[in-house]
């Protein structure tokens, strides 16, 4: 599963679990909006600190995949260098 599906489940799961249970508790309507705001808030700031995670964890994978292929490049080419010498 992709990590963008993941977050859109994760976000339309949230939202659509936060208005069921405000519209299915008895409040004013005043009170139930009021409650909508907040929980799609929260959703929202919930998604937005997943999305930041991920971004921070593939940053560091990719600055680690890039400083494996220079160490891999370089390798490479020592044993190229070698083999120049023999």
């Amino acid at each position: 599963m992709s990590a963008g599906k993941f977050i859109a489940g994760f976000v339309v799961g949230g939202i659509v679990g936060a208005v069921a249970g405000v519209l299915l508790a008895p409040q004013s309507g005043e009170e139930t909006r009021e409650q909508i705001k907040e929980a799609s808030q929260k959703a929202y700031d919930k998604a937005s600190e997943t999305v930041k995670e991920i971004q921070e964890k593939a940053e560091t994978l990719k600055s680690d995949m890039a400083q494996k292929g220079e160490e891999l490049i370089g390798k490479i080419q020592g044993m190229i260098d070698k083999q120049k010498q023999a």
